[in-house]
C-alpha cells in the first residue's frame, strides 16, 4: 500500500541568528546551508562536471558554469533558442557520466504549433557548446505553457531517459501515440533501444518506458540495485513517489489521490487494476521537483536517503525507505522558504540544491563550513 504523506512540517529551533550560522539536525546529522551563488532566474538544472566545477541552466535560457572554489560564475555560448515562456525554457542538463565533455540538456523546443519538449546533446569546449545535435523532440508540440517535465537520467549501460509531462492534455497520458505525460528511454545516440518494452509495436511511440505521468520532474537511479525513481506532481494533492518500471502505466489521468482545482474528483478514483500505485503519495500537494539519493561521504547516517526539493512545499523533504517502503520523513530548511527545484548529491560528497530565486546552495556538515 501507498503511503500517504501529508505536510507536516519539523522546524528545526536554533539560536544562530543567520541561515549560513544556524546549525541544523537530522537523523543524527548536524549540518549549516551554504549559499555558492546567486542568480537572477530559476536555476532548473544543474550537474557535476568535475568536482570543482559544476555547470547549471537558467529557465530563460542561459547556460553557465560555477567554479565552487571561487565562487565565480561564467556563461556558456552555444546554447539553443528556447521557449521560455510559462513553465517552458531551458530545463535540465547532465553530464555524460564518462565523457566529461558531452553536455545532455533537455529544452522548451519553440514549433510552429506552439513548444514541446526536446533533448539535445553537445561538445563543452571551453566557455562554448560545439557540435549540437538534437536527438528527441516529443510528440505532440501544442500551444500550452505547462508540464514539460523534464528529467535526465543515465543507466549506466549506454541508454537514458528522459521524463515529460502531459503538457495540460491529461488524456494522453494514457495513449501510447503520444509522449504526453511518458518517460522515454533512449541511446545515448537518440536511437531507440530494440528491448523499449513497445518497440516491436509498430502502432505506439517505440520511446515510451512507462506512462500515466503527469508532471515528472523528478528523475533518478538508484546505482546500487538499478532501480529508477521519480517524482511528480499532481494536481491539489495527489503528489506520487513512484518506482518505475518498464511497460508499466502509472494512472494519470484515470487514478489519482488529487483533485481538481476546483474541487471536484478525478478519474475513476485511487485505483484500478492494472496501474500501479505510488510508494508514497502527499495530500495536501508538497509540489516535488527533483530528487536525489544520497551516496556521498560527508553525511554518513544519510546514504541512501532520498531527498526531494519542494516547491510549494518550499522544503527539503528526507525520506528513508525500507524494501522499497517509506518508514521516516522530515522536511528540512522550511525556515528558509525556499522553492527548491533541483537536489543532487555533489562529487564532493555535499549534498545541493537550487532554487526558483536564483540560488544554489549545499548542506555541509556543521564543522566543516568555515572551511569551505
Amino acid at each position: 500500500m501507498p503511503v500517504i504523506m501529508t505536510t507536516f512540517i519539523l522546524f528545526i529551533s536554533s539560536s544562530a541568528q543567520s541561515a549560513s550560522e544556524k546549525i541544523y539536525q537530522s537523523a543524527g546529522e548536524a549540518f549549516r546551508f551554504e549559499i555558492l551563488t546567486q542568480q537572477k532566474d530559476v536555476v532548473w538544472g544543474f550537474d557535476f562536471i568535475n568536482e570543482d566545477q559544476l555547470i547549471f541552466t537558467e529557465r530563460g535560457g542561459a547556460l553557465r558554469s560555477l567554479n565552487l572554489k571561487s565562487k565565480t560564475v561564467s556563461n556558456i555560448d552555444g546554447v539553443p533558442i528556447v521557449y521560455a515562456s510559462g513553465q517552458g525554457g531551458l530545463l535540465d542538463v547532465r553530464v555524460h557520466p564518462k565523457e566529461k565533455s558531452k553536455i545532455y540538456f533537455s529544452f522548451s523546443e519553440p514549433t510552429k504549433d506552439g513548444a514541446t519538449t526536446a533533448l539535445a546533446f553537445a561538445i563543452l569546449q571551453g566557455a562554448s557548446l560545439t557540435n549540437f545535435k538534437k536527438i528527441f523532440s516529443a510528440h505532440q508540440p501544442n500551444l500550452n505553457t505547462i508540464h514539460f517535465g523534464s528529467r535526465i537520467e543515465f543507466d549506466g549501460k549506454g541508454h537514458l531517459w528522459l521524463s515529460i509531462g502531459d503538457r495540460d492534455q491529461r488524456d494522453r497520458a494514457q495513449s501510447l501515440n503520444f509522449h504526453n505525460g511518458k518517460i522515454i528511454r533512449l541511446n545515448e545516440d537518440g536511437s531507440i533501444p530494440a528491448d523499449n518494452p513497445f518497440s516491436k509495436d509498430k502502432t505506439v511511440k517505440p520511446e515510451v518506458w512507462s506512462y500515466g505521468h503527469r508532471n515528472p520532474q523528478g528523475l533518478v537511479r538508484n546505482t546500487k540495485t538499478g532501480e529508477l525513481w521519480e517524482t511528480e506532481m499532481g494536481p491539489r494533492g495527489g503528489d506520487e513517489l513512484n518506482l518505475i518500471r518498464a511497460g508499466l502505466n502509472y494512472g494519470w489521468p484515470v487514478i489519482t489521490y488529487g483533485r481538481e482545482y476546483y474541487g471536484p474528483k478525478i478519474g475513476l478514483g485511487t485505483s484500478k487494476e492494472g496501474m500501479e500505485q505510488p510508494i508514497a503519495y502527499w495530500v495536501p500537494s508538497i509540489s516535488p521537483s527533483a530528487l536525489t539519493i544520497y551516496t556521498g561521504h560527508r553525511f554518513p547516517k544519510w546514504v541512501d536517503n532520498i531527498f526531494i526539493g519542494t516547491l510549494s512545499g518550499q522544503h527539503l523533504r528526507r525520506l528513508r525507505l525500507e524494501n522499497s517502503r517509506v518508514v521516516e520523513q522530515e522536511a528540512l530548511l522550511n525556515d528558509l522558504q525556499l522553492r527548491i527545484r533541483n537536489v543532487r548529491t555533489g562529487l564532493d560528497g555535499y549534498l545541493y540544491f537550487s532554487t526558483d530565486d536564483g540560488k544554489i546552495a549545499r548542506l555541509v556538515p556543521a564543522q566543516t563550513v568555515n572551511k569551505q
